[in-house]
C-alpha cells in the first residue's frame, strides 16, 4: 500500500470504534452531569459534536486519504469549508434570533 501502513489503518480502526463506543454509551447513559448548560446547549451535545469532529478528521485523513494530499489541494478544500461554515451559523444563529423573538 501507498502511502498508509496496515498498522496505521487498524490503529485508525480502532480508535474510531472506541469513539463511537463511548459516543453509544453516553447516548444510552445520558449522565446526569453532562446535562448541564454550556454555550447554549448542554455538556452532553458538546461532547457529541467534538467526538465526531475526531471521527471526521481521521476519516478523512486516513480512509479518504487527504493526509498524503499536496497541501495546496488541502487549502482548495478546506478553505472554503472554513469561509462558509462559520458564516452559516452566524446566519442560523442570527435568523434563529429573529424568529424567536417574533413568536415570544
Amino acid at each position: 500500500m501507498s502511502g498508509i501502513s496496515v498498522k496505521r489503518i487498524w490503529f485508525v480502526f480502532w480508535l474510531l470504534l472506541v469513539v463511537t463506543t463511548v459516543e453509544v454509551a453516553l447516548g444510552i447513559i445520558k449522565p446526569d452531569f453532562m446535562m448541564v448548560g454550556v454555550l447554549g446547549t448542554s455538556l452532553l451535545n458538546l461532547t457529541f459534536i467534538i467526538l465526531t469532529l475526531v471521527k471526521a478528521f481521521y476519516i478523512v485523513s486516513y480512509f479518504m486519504h487527504w493526509k498524503y494530499e499536496r497541501t495546496n489541494l488541502k487549502w482548495a478544500i478546506a478553505l472554503p469549508a472554513l469561509i462558509l461554515i462559520p458564516y452559516l451559523v452566524f446566519i442560523l444563529l442570527v435568523e434563529g434570533d429573529y424568529i424567536y423573538q417574533a413568536i415570544s
